[in-house]
């Protein structure tokens, strides 16, 4: 998951340590290791690991996921979520997919999968049934 800085294209990567403890909103472009305390959005166009005993309290938006800390807020992950067995997710989840360690919490709605137009979604009506129906008189029925 996890690539050179020449291979992913990104600004490369971003460790918030343990003992460290950042307050606002945070966005890269590159990979993204959280071992000590995020206290705000975060965002990356890449890849993010959230480490045992991290934890972050706020929103957070990825490529891929792999949590093991706590995140407390709504997770938007566009291609892989990994919540290892230590992983706690208080917060709604919508992924493509998803693996979950057991052991791992999770409470918030879970969304999977690739989102689909409303029109795919609803039932298709076929021609007849948007015609009016015309009554038949007597004189066109042939015998």
């Amino acid at each position: 998951m996890f690539k050179r800085d020449d291979e992913t294209g990104g600004g490369g990567e971003t460790i918030i340590a343990r003992g460290v403890k950042l307050e606002g909103d945070f966005k890269s472009e590159g990979n993204v290791v959280v071992e000590g305390e995020v206290n705000g959005a975060l965002t990356t166009t890449s890849d993010l690991r959230v480490s045992e005993g991290a934890k972050i309290n706020a929103n957070v938006k990825a490529k891929s996921a792999v949590v093991a800390g706590e995140i407390n807020g709504n997770v938007k992950v566009k291609d892989k979520l990994e919540l290892l067995a230590t992983a706690k997710v208080a917060g709604d989840v919508d992924t493509k997919v998803i693996s979950i360690t057991p052991g791992a919490i999770v409470n918030g709605k879970m969304s999977m999968g690739e989102e689909k137009p409303v029109e795919e979604i609803a039932p298709k009506t076929t021609k007849r049934e948007n015609k009016k129906s015309k009554a038949i008189e007597p004189e066109e029925i042939e015998i």
